[in-house]
């Protein structure tokens, strides 16, 4: 039976529900009650005898939801006096933020987050002709699994705590291990630091190896992203002409100092050029006549078709001017999110010490899963996999490419990586076979945007194609070139 009885508070409106949390229901009304003021700082509660008799409940729910409120500072005990409201001072409401206003200002962080940011991926699974990606259908998700249950199942305690910022130890070694076998790149353990994937790789590097308004040296045509990291960073950056020989170093040289070069000498992005021998020596040349620094991106250095893989410039290097970029994107897949560095060993620590203050560490899980798939010979059988198919997907795709396009030049020999790139007449012609082959869902990336931005006009000279071959299966491949014969009025 609910009493009638007054009570010296007004408690009007306070309801309880039976059977859904009495204590937590009264503990929610009246913190409500004393953050809006209905109930203010100093005001003398009812004996929780009274309250239970007013609302009809046990003293126990009554003491249960005052309980809680003393806890949180809300009311207070006056010896032999019974419980008060305590004095808070409600705090304002939070407005909303204010939108820039034209000419207000701004950080200078959001101000070049505006020139300087990456695009949103794109939708779905792949399909032809997306670049970036390789063959999601031929990894081993099922050796994973087993993998990945193992560890899970029961995790060394001291596996799940805090993490060496540099990675895990194992991976690292094994890392070093292929490093050694499959590039000729002698390097240990420490001097390896394991990355959410290249682009942390190459943010590290913009935020250590240079300081704002430092000239940095990128390959122009090149891969957007790496600017936009060094960008952020404060660099300056001055395109380098590519040409069939890679990155063009007398330019380079011309170009006055540069505290670091970007390069991508395997494969270079997007043009798929290799960097000449002669190139190779030259850069390092050049590097340690400056005492500059070389980042060797190298993104997709697994897919060579004749041959073996080139040794990267990191395995020349005798003056420890170059920092390696890895990553285990392109031969498992970019959501894995596993990249690493190999640096100069004076340099190590302090990309760890860099790295730990931003993500403290790497996932543990995804690390020793990976150090087991390399250490039970799955990387490297999967390695040769991948290589074969892709060697297929491109055959695929020159095989049965229109032996003429109208404006547009043939395809190049490819030798290595997971692209190709092909020249444009003009930018109208590369929009209007973009456009065509979005028609019919099929995915090609224009050329003239991986050009810096010079303040001009963007010339009919940078127009062209870029396609990914990797990504899905020959039969796709060719159901995608025959789309592409209709959309741009080809004959079958």
């Amino acid at each position: 039976m609910v009493s009638s009885a007054p009570l010296p508070v007004d408690l009007s409106g306070l309801r309880l529900q039976p059977g859904s949390g009495l204590a937590r229901q009264l503990y929610q009304a009246l913190r409500e009650r004393v953050l809006d003021g209905r109930l203010p700082g100093g005001t003398r509660l009812p004996a929780s005898r009274q309250l239970a008799e007013r609302l009809g409940v046990s003293r126990n729910t009554i003491n249960r939801a005052l309980d809680q409120l003393y806890a949180e500072g809300y009311v207070q005990g006056r010896v032999g006096d019974g419980t008060y409201v305590a004095d808070i001072v409600a705090k304002p409401q939070p407005q909303p933020p204010v939108a820039d206003a034209p000419g207000g200002t701004r950080s200078a962080a959001r101000q070049m987050l505006d020139a300087h940011y990456l695009p949103p991926p794109l939708p779905g699974p792949p399909r032809a002709f997306r670049v970036g990606v390789p063959a999601f259908d031929l990894f081993p998700f099922d050796t994973w699994a087993r993998l990945s249950a193992r560890f899970w199942r029961r995790p060394s305690p001291a596996r799940l705590g805090y993490g060496d910022p540099a990675g895990d130890a194992q991976l690292r070694e094994l890392i070093a291990a292929y490093l050694r076998s499959s590039r000729g790149l002698q390097c240990d353990p420490g001097q390896i630091v394991v990355t959410c994937g290249s682009q942390q790789a190459i943010s590290l590097c913009a935020q250590l190896l240079i300081e704002p308004g430092d000239s940095v040296a990128v390959e122009d045509p090149g891969y957007r992203a790496a600017a936009h990291a060094l960008s952020i960073a404060g660099a300056q950056l001055s395109g380098i002409a590519v040409d069939g020989e890679g990155l063009d170093v007398a330019a380079l040289e011309r170009a006055g100092a540069c505290r670091l070069a970007y390069v991508t000498p395997s494969h270079q992005y997007p043009t798929g050029v290799t960097l000449s021998l002669p190139r190779r020596l030259a850069l390092l040349d050049w590097a340690e006549r400056n005492e500059a620094w070389i980042i060797e991106d190298d993104y997709d250095g697994e897919y060579r078709y004749s041959g073996t893989p080139l040794a990267p410039l990191a395995a020349l290097d005798r003056g420890q001017r170059v920092v390696y970029v890895g990553t285990f994107s392109k031969i498992a897949f970019p959501g894995l999110r596993l990249g690493y560095l190999v640096l100069p060993p004076s340099l190590a620590r302090a990309f760890a010490r860099r790295r730990a203050v931003d993500i403290r560490h790497s996932e543990i899980g995804t690390q020793a899963v990976m150090a087991e798939f390399i250490a039970a010979g799955h990387f490297q059988r999967h390695i040769r996999r991948m290589r074969n198919a892709a060697r297929a997907r491109r055959d695929a795709l020159l095989a049965g490419w229109p032996q003429t396009v109208p404006g547009c030049q043939s395809l190049p020999d490819v030798q290595a990586g997971l692209h190709l790139s092909v020249r444009c007449d003009s930018l109208a012609r590369e929009r209007e076979l973009i456009a065509g082959a979005a028609a019919v869902g099929v995915e090609i990336n224009p050329l003239s945007s991986q050009w810096l931005p010079d303040g001009e006009t963007v010339r009919d000279a940078r127009a062209g194609l870029v396609l990914g071959f990797a990504a899905v299966p020959e039969a796709q491949i060719e159901s995608a070139l025959q789309a592409l014969r209709g959309a741009w009025d080809l004959p079958a």
